[in-house]
C-alpha cells in the first residue's frame, strides 16, 4: 500500500506509483481502488507537508497510523507500505516518515537507489533509523536509471559499513520476483 503519495495528478493516474502497486498485486487500476489504496493524495511533487498545505489541507497522523495499523492487522503474512521520499521527509509540521514507522511499530526496509550520493543518504538514513530503535530488515539497492557504480560495488561498500544488514539488489533489467522471496523468505 501507499497510503500518502505527492505529485498525483488524476488525468495521468495510470502512471502513478499507486496504479504500478495495484498491477503489481494482479488488480486493475481504478479510481476507486486508488483511493482506497492511497487516500492521503497531493497534486504538487513536494513533501507531503508542503504539497498538504498547497491545497489548504493536512496529514492528521493519527488517521494515518491506524489507516495502516487496521491494512497490518487484516492481512495474514506481510504487509508492505511504501513511504515517500526518505524517512526524514516531514508528513506534518512535527512528523516525518520515521515517527510513522515508530507508531506502527514495524521494521524497516530501506529502498535506496544507485545514484551518486547513495552511500551517504543510505548510512545516514540507517543511522536515524538506528538512533531511533527502528530495525532495519534490509537494504535493497534498486538499480537508479543513471547508475555511474555498478551494483555490485554500491552492495559491497554498504555491507563493510552495515554489517549484520541484509544488502539485496536489483538492475533495471529484472522483474524483482526473485528479490521479493529472497526478502521475505526471512521475513521477520
Amino acid at each position: 500500500m501507499k497510503p500518502v503519495i505527492s505529485g498525483f495528478d488524476a488525468e495521468t493516474m495510470a502512471e502513478s506509483d499507486t496504479t504500478l502497486l495495484l498491477r503489481a498485486l494482479g488488480q486493475e487500476p481504478t479510481a476507486d481502488k486508488i483511493a482506497k489504496l492511497s487516500p492521503w493524495r497531493f497534486a504538487a511533487p513536494l513533501s507531503p507537508d508542503m504539497a498538504a498545505a498547497r491545497e489548504g489541507r493536512d496529514i492528521d497522523f493519527d488517521a494515518l497510523s491506524r489507516f495502516c495499523g487496521d491494512a497490518i492487522g487484516s492481512f495474514q503474512g506481510v504487509t508492505l507500505i511504501e513511504g515517500v521520499g526518505g524517512v526524514m521527509v516531514p508528513l506534518t509540521d512535527s512528523k516525518t516518515v520515521v515517527d510513522w514507522i515508530l507508531a506502527l511499530k514495524v521494521p524497516a526496509v530501506l529502498v535506496v537507489g544507485s545514484y551518486l550520493g547513495t552511500l551517504s543518504h543510505t548510512l545516514t538514513a540507517h543511522a536515524v533509523l538506528t538512533q531511533r530503535s527502528i530495525p532495519v530488515a534490509a537494504v535493497v539497492i534498486s538499480e537508479s536509471e543513471e547508475n555511474p557504480v555498478p551494483l555490485a560495488e554500491t552492495g559491497a561498500t554498504l555491507t563493510r559499513f552495515l554489517s549484520g544488514c541484509r544488502i539485496l539488489s536489483i538492475a533495471r533489467n529484472e522483474s524483482g520476483d526473485g528479490l521479493a522471496r529472497e526478502l521475505f523468505s526471512g521475513a521477520a
